[in-house]
């Protein structure tokens, strides 16, 4: 018989791969994900998968679609809009009741940071998108609160999906300078400085979503037939 320990992390491997995904922005919102296809790639059962898509519902990355299955979320506008109300609080929170801040954390969000500007030299938009969710994170780990940590975690996916529907190249180039930032007001010391830029950062985040878009339902088919994006069709 399988030790229940076994079976439990062999769940929470489903959940994690998915949100790995997300977080590295290598799963699209909208993206269907197939019961029998992800329990053949997990080597487990369809009762398995069903279930780690309920949790992922619960925590807002999936939802189910009637006789069609289970896709990856489309956050509405007013999702965002939460969404982002919700990262201010807890970021506003964590910088004011930072203490210190080591050597070796500041370098690691140097190293960090250089990493962003090599994204956007070589126009990665995909690791960019990734690496502009994980500098938050990263500064919610130097705090050293697992739970806050793991709930950030979840927000950041959720901006992650909301940036690949909403959000332009020129104002991921913008978060880069807002994280530089935050990370020179760390450097100084000055905790409170950096809450408040994390909320400005923030703030010019939001506004440089366009949320007047609407997801495509036909991009991918779109993109293989090689037709303009829905913007650039011509009106009957």
């Amino acid at each position: 018989m399988q030790d229940w320990n076994t079976q439990e992390n062999a769940q929470n491997a489903i959940d994690a791969s998915i949100v790995s995904a997300i977080l590295s922005a290598r799963i699209r919102p909208g993206t269907r994900l197939g019961e029998n296809q992800l329990a053949t790639l997990f080597g487990t059962s369809r009762t398995r998968i069903r279930e780690a898509m309920m949790r992922l519902e619960a925590r807002g990355f999936v939802t189910v679609s009637p006789r069609r299955g289970w896709f990856v979320v489309e956050p509405s506008a007013e999702e965002s809009v939460k969404v982002y109300e919700a990262r201010r609080i807890i970021e506003f929170g964590l910088l004011r009741n930072l203490l210190a801040v080591s050597t070796q954390d500041l370098k690691v969000l140097a190293a960090h940071l250089q990493e962003e500007k090599r994204a956007i030299i070589e126009g990665d938009r995909q690791r960019l998108t990734c690496l502009m969710g994980d500098f938050h994170i990263r500064i919610a780990e130097i705090a050293g609160n697992e739970i806050i940590v793991e709930t950030l975690r979840d927000l950041t996916a959720r901006t992650i999906l909301i940036s690949m529907l909403y959000q332009s190249d020129f104002h991921a180039k913008e978060s880069h300078e807002g994280h530089y930032r935050i990370f020179e007001a760390l450097q100084a010391g000055d905790f409170h400085a950096a809450a408040e830029l994390a909320i400005r950062h923030l703030d010019e985040v939001e506004k440089g979503l366009d949320l007047s878009q609407r997801p495509d339902p036909l991009s991918e088919l779109r993109n293989s037939l090689a037709l303009p994006p829905l913007s650039q069709e011509p009106k009957e």
